[in-house]
């Protein structure tokens, strides 16, 4: 992933993006080490691989992600994104690279 996300916003889009790519090691970089997807509420899915895992199947019943952040709340390097299908707190690195400690799709869209 070129760059990586600068701000909160920009991981949305960045998310989006690899699900339109279906971009599996992609989707996997927007994450923290050891951070937590969870979709549907089916199931958790830890660290990057497990990730990919959980997204690829996803993909695979026709799953899609649309980038909709209707609240961000932002404290130093921490965020959380309120969207119309889920939440997600995310963590700004020293690199100034925002990454999801913490996703939950839970609404098709």
């Amino acid at each position: 992933m070129t760059g990586g996300a600068r701000t909160p916003e920009d991981l949305e889009t960045l998310l989006e993006d690899t699900f339109v790519l279906r971009d599996g090691e992609a989707i996997a970089e927007l994450f923290e080490d050891g951070a937590v997807l969870v979709a549907d509420g089916t199931r958790d899915a830890r660290g990057g691989p497990e990730i990919e895992h959980l997204v690829t199947e996803m993909w695979q019943r026709n799953r899609t992600y649309l980038a909709e952040p209707r609240r961000i709340v932002q404290a130093g390097n921490t965020a959380l994104i309120m969207t119309g299908g889920g939440a997600k707190v995310v963590c700004g690195g020293a690199d100034g690279t925002w990454r999801y400690a913490i996703a939950l799709l839970t609404q098709d869209h």
